[in-house]
């Protein structure tokens, strides 16, 4: 887990695994932690300076806003255990559902914002090697013999969780049965040379440790890893099928309260799904929710067919007890790897 924070001070440097990083006031009259998901970084370290200076020029109120990001399960923990987050901002419904068990966020949740409190989503995808060495294509490719496949660990992240529900709904859709998805996603787990705690750790893994012949990780993921890493390396792979990996936020409500940031919290997570912050959304290859800024990002996301995970699986709570609970189908897959 590594903690960034928004101030107007200089940057400090890295403490104890603190990044502290400049972007709003001095001095502070109210201060956000935003507990995220480990691939969502770079979005708000954009997204914080910009509420910053809304908030100031809106409320009059100087406000620093933190941020830390791991794999989200584990990141969901954290804040159990006694991570003062004001906000949490994950990727899957079901994290937040337990924080909700937990007492620590409202059981409707997904009422308090627009589309279920998520204001954007991504989709699962595959980054190979340049020119494509392997000829990966679709998901029946990942479990072939011979081919190493990056994911990190679906017990601690969400974009683990998805690429491993993404599989079993494209095993599905193939006509196969729950038997055949188990035998399927079993076959392509076999695949993979090593779990990482959450998305980052795995982007590293295959880019710069050049482990793996793919890397299944979320789209905005594999733009970022082209940017910064060189395009020239890599090759982004679009499957027949991918899943809708919708990000949703919630308010912390016994830390809010506590420090007196209800409001605060609650504006900073409306501030996504408004104008300025869907374009941010968009900027960073997030899959906006407002139809406008949507339609005029189009050419940054394209075609891809769909499932929910309500659709295939029935609900979050059906997922986390069936696949991912201390005994579940997917520990069953693992212990056979």
């Amino acid at each position: 887990m590594s903690i960034h924070r928004f101030s107007a001070r200089p940057l400090l440097g890295l403490l104890a695994g603190l990044t502290i990083i400049a972007a709003g006031p001095a001095h502070a009259d109210a201060t956000l932690l935003n507990v995220s998901y480990d691939v969502s970084r770079e979005l708000y370290k954009e997204i914080n300076p910009a509420f910053v200076a809304h908030w100031q020029k809106t409320a009059g109120e100087k406000l620093t806003i933190n941020q830390s990001h791991g794999g989200s399960s584990k990141q969901i923990q954290s804040v159990i255990a006694g991570l003062d987050a004001d906000v949490v901002t994950m990727n899957q419904a079901a994290d937040l559902d337990v924080l909700a068990r937990s007492g620590l966020a409202s059981a409707d949740w997904r009422k308090a914002f627009p589309n279920a409190a998520a204001p954007y989503t991504s989709a699962t995808i595959f980054l190979v090697r340049k020119g494509n060495p392997k000829g990966i294509k679709d998901w029946n490719d990942l479990a072939r013999a011979g081919v190493s496949v990056v994911i990190p660990n679906p017990k601690t992240s969400g974009n683990g969780r998805y690429t491993y529900l993404a599989a079993w709904g494209y095993a599905l859709g193939k006509g196969g049965n729950d038997a055949a998805a188990k035998d399927f996603v079993g076959k392509l787990f076999a695949n993979v040379p090593v779990f990482d705690g959450g998305g980052r750790g795995a982007t590293t893994t295959f880019t710069q440790r050049g482990i793996g012949d793919v890397l299944v990780t979320f789209e905005n993921e594999a733009v970022l890893i082209d940017s910064e890493v060189g395009g020239d390396q890599f090759d982004v792979v679009y499957p027949s099928v991918s899943i809708d990996a919708s990000a949703p936020v919630a308010i912390v409500n016994k830390v809010v309260d506590k420090k007196g940031t209800r409001k605060q919290a609650t504006a900073y997570l409306n501030y996504l799904f408004s104008p300025e912050g869907q374009e941010i959304i968009a900027k960073h290859h997030f899959r906006p929710r407002d139809p406008a800024v949507a339609k005029k990002y189009a050419s940054r996301f394209p075609a891809i067919k769909t499932f929910t995970v309500e659709e295939k699986f029935g609900s979050w709570e059906a997922v986390q007890k069936t696949h991912f609970a201390d005994g579940g189908i997917y520990d069953q897959i693992a212990v056979k790897r």
